[in-house]
């Protein structure tokens, strides 16, 4: 930015997590418009920054969420909208990630590579030595750095229900995970998201999946998807009629089913047909981009209306995984004051909600 911060409209941000606010919040400050990938922050109160940033500062934004884009993901938001299933009853979200280690002991120290820099790679986080389990991959399953499987697959696999419901600010979180020593993230997780009810919905309880936990088999009704039958004698959970990933979406007349990561397809469990529905389509992921920098109307995952609120719904489930229940410890509801950014009955969140940064590399 010193060298050549004039000569330049917008900056993409691209980092591990725990560098993305840092990088942007900068970048925005100089009226730059800024893409940022997801999650787009590591922590609660940096996605709460970065709305407050581009919202004062009128830059052109955009988190790297590109389903939002789909038509097929538009289309379900406003299906559920309409009221095209009835009443929403809950709704279920799952990953096949992690898929780097996660929830073991840290790697061995090692030498530092000659084309990393290491000091800036770490940035704001506590320093520790390099280890080739840190970068350039599996940063991911490290509090200090990533998000776990939640804040990498979330924001995409959420992305339509949030959409379509408007998932923002639940009261409470709750978590149960395969055990974790607070330095990595555990194996696997099932959080629960309670939102409170709004004008256009009832409160609706949020259920999120990793590490191969999948939503119980009885949601299907007894029907097949993606041609995997649930009344298979050999399974014993839903993992062999699930896909790896997708959510449900569970209303009073209909089951909703997005497939993969990006609800790159939408289909009733019953079976029936999808009714016509009207929505805005997008001209493509970052077009929407350039054409909100050139003047035009905001990309939809734009940091100030969209994906900063979705950010700070996400990382809230990392909240109840911290203190959440595992092995050898019996865990908490964590109850939520968002207007405060404070988890009102465990102040031992506080570090995480808004984690301090090094020397140097504060906000």
């Amino acid at each position: 930015f010193d060298k050549v911060g004039k000569e330049i409209d917008a900056v993409t941000v691209s980092t591990p997590d725990h560098n993305h606010a840092l990088a942007s919040v900068m970048a925005m400050r100089m009226g730059k418009a800024c893409f940022c990938q997801k999650p787009l922050t590591h922590s609660v109160a940096e996605a709460r920054l970065m709305a407050e940033v581009a919202r004062e500062k009128k830059v052109a934004t955009q988190m790297g969420n590109q389903g939002t884009s789909n038509d097929s993901l538009r289309r379900a938001a406003a299906l559920i909208k309409s009221g095209g299933l009835g009443t929403v009853k809950e709704v279920h979200v799952w990953t096949n990630r992690p898929v780097w280690p996660q929830g073991g002991p840290r790697p061995a120290n090692a030498s530092v590579p000659a084309n990393v820099h290491w000091e800036q790679w770490i940035g704001p986080a506590p320093f520790r030595d390099y280890a080739p389990g840190y970068h350039p991959f599996a940063w991911r399953g490290w509090w200090d750095f990533g998000t776990g499987a939640l804040g990498d697959m979330a924001c995409h696999t959420f992305n339509m229900p949030y959409m379509a419901l408007g998932l923002k600010d639940p009261v409470s979180i709750s978590a149960e995970h395969a055990g974790h020593n607070q330095d990595g993230y555990p194996s696997w997780s099932i959080i629960k998201f309670n939102f409170p009810a709004t004008d256009a919905r009832p409160a609706i309880p949020v259920t999120w999946y990793d590490g191969g936990k999948k939503p119980p088999v009885e949601l299907l009704g007894g029907n097949s998807i993606n041609g995997r039958d649930p009344k298979r004698k050999d399974r014993e959970d839903a993992a062999e009629s699930l896909p790896p990933s997708g959510v449900l979406v569970v209303g009073e007349k209909e089951t909703l089913h997005g497939h993969g990561d990006y609800c790159g397809g939408i289909n009733f469990l019953s079976g029936g047909a999808i009714p016509e529905v009207e929505f805005v389509k997008s001209p493509g992921h970052f077009e929407e981009f350039a054409n909100a920098i050139k003047g035009g109307a905001p990309a939809v995952s734009n940091f100030a209306d969209y994906s900063g609120g979705l950010t700070e719904t996400i990382l809230l489930g990392n909240l109840a995984v911290w203190c959440g229940k595992g092995p050898d410890s019996d865990g908490k509801l964590v109850e939520w004051d968002a207007k405060n950014l404070k988890a009102t009955n465990a102040p031992e969140l506080d570090a995480i909600i808004n984690p301090p940064a090094r020397e140097g590399w504060k906000l």
